[in-house]
């Protein structure tokens, strides 16, 4: 089976897909793509199944040779990206032939995107799925040197599918947002105050949780250990506010006083350590 060459793995390169979505009772966390919205995206330029397993790159990007002839198709974090030195674009196919080299530049826009192949990457299938994740699959990111198995096209014809890119609200400050089970717990300034002051991202933040600089000081009591899911946001004694994300623990004693939605998952996964957020109250589902 032909393979791409990871000849330089870049920051934090993993293989994602959904996630693993019917696990969560052995404590398996979902993992996934960070922003799904992009990698389905990708997905859908190549006409692939939206949950063909994409590289999710995370700040600075890998350097990819290619053994055979196939296409390829960038969405989320704009990056500089040339394709043998030749600049290519966000969202829309470009075929690549055997021996191209694909290699990732500056950070523009956003802080992950997401790379899909036609017929997606062939790791193995581990639950459910081709996720990443340390100690269910045999890695936990891509290092250099690394070779991932794709399918074989060579008599492929380029698609001509693209999508205004820029028209999206991805990369917008608000963060949509519903009443998490403890919200009412909160006294009615915390409640207010949770939808109009800013939250900014600090460096800790990770694919298990986003955590944020400013403190929401509260006297709420703990739960009962509950179920948690990526979007959940908990409230610590000392006032820290922690965004569960696709990585996250099944279980959790934090009050959960906020859910993100689905969109608003993927627009906080594109936030930088340093930018800022609002969360938005939606009372739809």
């Amino acid at each position: 089976m032909p393979k791409v060459e990871v000849k330089k793995a870049g920051l934090y390169t993993t293989i994602q897909d959904l996630g693993r979505l019917n696990v969560a009772q052995y404590g398996v966390p979902q993992s996934g793509v960070m922003d799904s919205f992009s990698a389905k995206k990708a997905n859908l330029l190549l006409n692939n199944e939206a949950d063909a397993a994409v590289l999710e790159l995370t700040m600075a990007g890998p350097i990819l040779k290619f053994q055979s002839k196939t296409q390829i198709a960038v969405c989320g974090a704009i990056f500089d990206m040339y394709l043998d030195e030749k600049p290519i674009t966000n969202a829309k196919a470009f075929q690549v032939n055997s021996g191209s080299v694909l290699r990732f530049g500056g950070l523009k826009k956003g802080f992950r995107s997401y790379l899909a192949v036609q017929g997606g990457f062939k790791t193995a299938v581990v639950l459910e799925s081709r996720s990443h994740y340390p100690k269910i699959t045999s890695a936990s990111r891509l290092v250099n040197g690394d070779e991932l198995e794709i399918d074989s096209l060579e008599n492929t014809v380029i698609a001509s599918a693209r999508v205004n890119f820029e028209d999206q609200e991805l990369f917008s400050n608000t963060i949509p947002v519903f009443k998490g089970p403890e919200f009412e717990l909160l006294p009615q300034k915390l409640q207010q105050e949770l939808f109009i002051e800013n939250f900014t991202l600090t460096p800790a933040g990770n694919r298990m949780a986003i955590l944020f600089k400013e403190l929401l000081k509260n006297n709420i009591k703990g739960i009962i250990t509950g179920p948690v899911i990526p979007g959940t946001v908990q409230l610590t004694p000392n006032g820290n506010l922690i965004a569960l994300m696709r990585d996250c623990q099944v279980t959790g004693g934090y009050p959960r006083i906020l859910q993100i939605s689905e969109m608003g998952i993927c627009k906080l996964a594109q936030k930088k350590p340093g930018e800022q957020v609002l969360f938005q109250l939606s009372e739809f589902y």
